[in-house]
């Protein structure tokens, strides 16, 4: 069944909603830090475009961590999930790379 245009914009309230608490949460400064990287830094990292979407996993990582207000050990433990490419990425944001001293 298609959606609506209602339940179109009520998804992307949410959303938006969300995102606020992520970028008000414990983890805004990390999130401010990755936003702030280039697409040459994260490409550094390795020059296919699995980086780029292991960036996206990890945003979406952080977010959420942020919103509910995970405990840095578990935030670890997802990053590390995502594999080496995602620590690579959290390394170049110092408040992320301490994680993984």
């Amino acid at each position: 069944m298609p959606e609506t245009l209602e339940d179109f914009r009520k998804r992307i309230k949410e959303q938006l909603e969300e995102n606020r608490k992520a970028f008000e949460g414990t983890y805004k400064d990390e999130l401010n830090g990755l936003l702030g990287l280039s697409k040459d830094d994260i490409n550094k990292i390795t020059p296919d475009t699995t980086d780029m979407e292991t960036y996206e996993s990890l945003m979406t990582i952080v977010k959420e961590a942020s919103r509910i207000n995970v405990s840095q050990a578990e935030l670890k433990n997802r990053i590390e999930e995502l594999g080496n490419i995602a620590i690579e990425i959290a390394k170049k944001v110092p408040s992320l790379a301490k994680l993984f001293l």
